[in-house]
């Protein structure tokens, strides 16, 4: 499907906040042709810039990703959580 794994440099994005409570976080990452331009996340980040080929290659991994893990015999494993 043309993805493959990646771990963000810094390790802050939006799944960081499950695995410092102990739930399995994810992060799904698509090329990156026009996810870092000078528009993303502003006030010109809008619907009409959306690119449907990757919507629907994305929305496809993750379904499959969820019913395959909610069909799985196991629990996916989880990271220690941090000693305070």
């Amino acid at each position: 499907m043309g993805w493959s794994r990646f771990r963000s440099a810094d390790g802050r994005h939006d799944h960081v906040s499950f695995d410092e409570v102990g739930l399995p976080g994810f992060q799904f990452i698509q090329d990156p042709i026009e996810y870092e331009n000078r528009t993303h996340h502003t006030n010109m980040d809008v619907y009409e810039r959306i690119q449907a080929a990757d919507l629907k290659q994305m929305a496809v991994i993750v379904a499959s990703f969820a019913y395959m893990t909610a069909n799985a015999d196991q629990l996916l494993p989880r990271k220690p959580l941090p000693k305070h």
